[in-house]
């Protein structure tokens, strides 16, 4: 008999529902890593929620586990890369607390405004202080949503429900989805200019690390009030206390910190700030959501071998996987390849195969490379399982189209990504397992998809690349690799170089500054 290890607490329903798929179930909650290290040895499946740090420490030492199961949505508590190296499969739950959250941010919305805690508190000490607890409406106010996805999306309809004028940001939300919605499509840039109220509900990603900072903070309104519920880390937490200090921001409510608990952070003591102890998805009937979902979700793959929700494996048949994994890699790498250069809203994606990837199991290639698309915008919300339906909620189109005729290549995927432009982007195998980017936006190049890399767009003239070289490694930063190409001589170039550690901000500046180069992002795939 399977066996399956509950570490943290999870509503019974969850237990039983394991139990009455046949599987044999110890609930052990709080157990130390030592402790989990020592026991995970004689498990096939793990359920989780936030408190279980699932180590590549952990994971060596599981050898018989198959699944571990999240109850919840994130899953940053878990080392997805030393899981998928093990050949075990990591789940979550998505959307099983989307109505919770985004009520709590209502919640939080109402009590920055009206300072409801502050006056609760003062009330418990016996005092009236009508005047000092003064707030403001939200009628006729703005709401920026920074992210449009489940819980962005039920934001914004309750915060239309009070007559707020709402608008929205959110890397693939173009403007007829954004106005079936019945919210404003805008620039992140110009959310922060006019927002009276900014609410975040986007993933902590490498993009959206300190989103929130002195500089976005500089671009708001006087007086703007800031809500988080989405995930700690998004905000720069000094910038905000400078900013709610000299009162450029009014007021702050969060739910989530960088550190949990925030022992010890001035934040929460600030008399203009809302705290509450991430309780964003606690409340009963989401924890039975997310408990049930991770229950069924475990046990079938443990018992059937269904795969549902996984972050790190696609569902493909097992004699499939030797020859699809080669163009799994490879889509998912030119998805995030693309995320990452191409900077313009996405209303459709199309997905071409020539030559001998024509005649492949298409579905799950396909939806690897809408998954490495939304990637770096989304974290690990998208995974194979619901990358197409996400897609859709964005009202992005994804088309098929195969052909016979691959050029110079036996085989070739293209990706061609339309907004308020049109972007390409195609790739192969080399030696049956090596991915390569041959072409970007027409001009031919061989670039290794893998590591972080700076990628140029540049005016084809001598010296570029000593200038770049240089640049480089004055600042200690070590090339590993170059790639170039070109349309046509003394015109428009690409340029790919491969460094062995990342740019700082300022660096990237500087190195936009050099003569002849048009544009540059860092990417990291």
């Amino acid at each position: 008999m399977k066996k399956v290890l509950v570490s943290d607490s999870i509503s019974p329903k969850g237990v039983q529902i394991l139990k009455s798929a046949g599987l044999e179930v110890d609930v052990q909650t709080g157990l130390s890593p030592e402790e989990l290290k020592s026991k995970i040895g004689a498990y096939h499946g793990l359920v989780i929620r936030s408190a279980t740090k699932v180590t590549a420490e952990i994971i060596a030492a599981a050898e018989n586990l198959k699944v571990i199961g999240r109850a919840g949505s994130g899953l940053d508590n878990v080392d997805k890369a030393a899981a998928t190296q093990k050949g075990i499969v990591v789940m979550n739950t998505p959307g099983g607390n989307t109505i919770t959250t985004a009520e709590h941010a209502i919640a939080l919305l109402f009590s920055v405004a009206r300072l409801i805690p502050q006056a609760a508190g003062s009330m418990r000490q016996g005092l009236w202080e009508k005047k000092k607890f003064m707030g403001v409406e939200l009628f006729g106010k703005t709401l920026g949503i920074v992210g449009m996805g489940n819980i962005g999306g039920q934001v914004a309809k309750k915060a239309l429900g009070l007559e707020m004028n709402v608008i929205a940001y959110d890397p693939f939300l173009n403007e007829e989805k954004a106005k079936s919605l019945g919210v404003q499509c805008v620039g992140l840039e110009d959310l922060w200019k006019r927002s009276d109220f900014i609410t975040l509900h986007t993933p902590l990603t490498p993009e959206t690390k300190y989103l929130v900072n002195s500089k976005s903070i500089a671009m708001m309104k006087d007086g703007v009030r800031i809500i988080n519920c989405a995930r700690g880390g998004i905000v720069n937490e000094k910038d905000l206390m400078e900013a709610l200090s000299s009162g450029k921001v009014a007021g702050a409510a969060l739910d989530v910190f960088e550190k949990e608990p925030p022992t010890g952070n001035p934040l929460c003591t600030m008399e203009n700030v809302v705290c509450t102890p991430h309780l964003g998805a606690s409340t009963k009937e989401a924890q039975e959501n997310v408990a049930i979902a991770v229950a069924e979700q475990v046990a079938d793959y443990l018992v059937g071998g269904i795969i549902r929700n996984a972050v790190n494996f696609p569902s493909i048949p097992p004699e499939q996987v030797p020859l699809l994994t080669p163009y799994l890699n490879l889509a998912e790498r030119m998805g995030g390849f693309a995320a990452q250069v191409f900077e313009h809203g996405i209303k459709e994606i199309a997905v071409e195969y020539k030559g001998e990837a024509s005649g492949l199991n298409t579905a799950p290639v396909t939806i690897a490379a809408v998954k490495g698309l939304l990637s770096p915008a989304l974290g690990e919300t998208v995974n194979f399982v619901n990358a197409l339906v996400i897609a859709k909620e964005r009202g992005i189109e994804i088309k098929e189209t195969r052909s016979g005729d691959s050029g110079d290549y036996r085989s070739m995927l293209s990706l061609r990504i339309k907004g308020e432009r049109e972007s390409s982007i195609s790739g192969t195998i080399f030696s049956k397992k090596d991915p390569r980017i041959i072409e970007v936006d027409g001009a031919p190049v061989e670039i290794i998809p893998e590591g972080t890399m700076l990628f140029m767009y540049n005016n084809d003239r001598p010296g570029l690349i000593g200038a770049v070289g240089t640049f480089l490694g004055s600042r200690g930063i070590n090339i590993a690799r170059m790639f170039f190409g070109r349309e046509s001589e003394g015109g428009t170039a690409v340029s790919a170089v491969s460094v062995d550690s990342p740019l700082q901000p300022e660096h990237l500046e500087e190195l936009r500054k050099i003569p002849n180069i048009l544009s540059v992002r860092q990417v990291a795939l």
